[in-house]
């Protein structure tokens, strides 16, 4: 079974993404913050990370580094979510190690279509 990490610190986001992708194949996390991301990710890497890129406790490339830079056998896909296309934060998240983006708010067809490019690479 896969794990996702879903970032956000929209409740009512994080439980709109767990109710879409939860399933018999994939185990959703949620965090509400940054550092509480981290912290996931340092005591169980997950295959999936789609976080918020406008965290208000760090940035889209601090976060990034800090998971990449966590000791794991697994190298996860992660996604940036964004409420508009910004090629600017798009193209720093690719430089310090993101797949894709995902804007918000998202329906299921659009959540689904990209989960399933991210699992199909992780």
């Amino acid at each position: 079974m896969k794990r996702c990490l879903f970032v956000d610190d929209s409740a009512v986001i994080r439980k709109v993404a767990k109710r879409i992708l939860g399933g018999p194949d994939l185990q959703i996390v949620e965090a509400a913050t940054g550092f509480d991301a981290i912290a996931l990710c340092s005591s169980e890497m997950p295959d999936i990370i789609v976080f918020d890129g406008a965290l208000p406790d760090m940035t889209s490339v601090e976060f990034i580094r800090r998971v990449r830079g966590i000791e794991s056998s697994v190298r996860p896909q992660i996604a940036i979510c964004l409420t508009e296309v910004d090629l600017s934060a798009i193209m720093r998240a690719k430089r310090a190690g993101a797949q894709g983006y995902l804007l918000k708010p998202f329906n299921r067809p659009q959540l689904l279509d990209r989960f399933r490019v991210l699992q199909n690479a992780a």
